[in-house]
């Protein structure tokens, strides 16, 4: 697999402006989350997305004609998705968890575990499929760093990639703006989204709307190249496919 980062523009370029070719089924994990459930709803209302197909643990309270629901509790062994894995062009990935919000065991098995084995089933059900994951600021493929979070994002995204897929987009934004209110996880996203508006103008490149992060996720896994590759986007590199690439006048809000 070619890998590289989205400083390459040209790139970048190449993948959102190759046009979609047919109808795709997609599977969104994690549709009951900040950025999963506006995946979701950019999926299904995306005319190039034939079939949408849900897995989380809850209901998504919603009715659409493409959606299907799977709900599936255990994570840690996805053998009861291969059928329904099967016959996929592409996933986003959006199961998470906030650091501080669960013990380090957990965090490495939502974060690592869950990202390994959904990889695995899928690869062996839809080996053609593409991959969007959501990873996060300062992933650390070498292991090398000291906080967990960073660690065990990279270890997921090393999994991705092992896995096969022909496309692999690993989404790395920095902080994500709610957009709708929502019951913050801690004091520090509390903080964060009070300032967002200062930090918006000041530091762009640190920030990023839930529903653009996603859009850019739904859109980037649509597109066709022609050779295998795996493409690393940091918040600047989403910004500036959303400003370039992504029609915004359809934007949620």
């Amino acid at each position: 697999m070619k890998f590289m980062t989205t400083t390459n523009q040209a790139s970048l370029d190449a993948s959102m402006t190759n046009p979609t070719v047919g109808q795709k089924s997609l599977v969104v994990v994690g549709a009951t989350g900040m950025v999963g459930g506006y995946a979701i709803r950019f999926a299904l209302d995306n005319p190039a997305v034939n079939s949408v197909t849900s897995i989380g643990r809850k209901k998504l309270g919603i009715s659409h004609p493409k959606l299907k629901e799977v709900l599936h509790q255990n994570f840690a062994d996805g053998s009861a998705l291969s059928d329904v894995l099967s016959g996929q062009d592409g996933a986003v990935f959006c199961l998470g968890t906030y650091t501080g919000s669960v013990s380090d065991a957990e965090l490495h098995r939502i974060t690592v575990d869950y990202t390994v084995e959904f990889s695995r089933v899928l690869s062996g059900s839809s080996p053609g499929a593409a991959f969007s994951f959501l990873s996060g600021n300062g992933a650390d493929p070498t292991g090398r760093s000291r906080l967990a979070f960073a660690r065990y994002k990279g270890e997921a995204e090393n999994a991705v990639l092992a896995a096969g897929f022909p496309h692999v987009y690993l989404f790395r934004p920095a902080y994500i703006y709610p957009v709708e209110p929502r019951n913050e996880p801690n004091f520090s996203y509390r903080l964060l989204r009070t300032v967002y508006p200062v930090l918006r103008v000041l530091f762009p490149n640190q920030v990023i709307r839930a529903d653009d992060l996603a859009r850019a996720m739904v859109d980037l896994v649509l597109r066709q190249t022609h050779e295998r590759q795996g493409l690393i986007l940091e918040n600047r590199d989403i910004r500036a496919m959303v400003e370039s690439h992504v029609p915004l006048g359809n934007r949620l809000t």
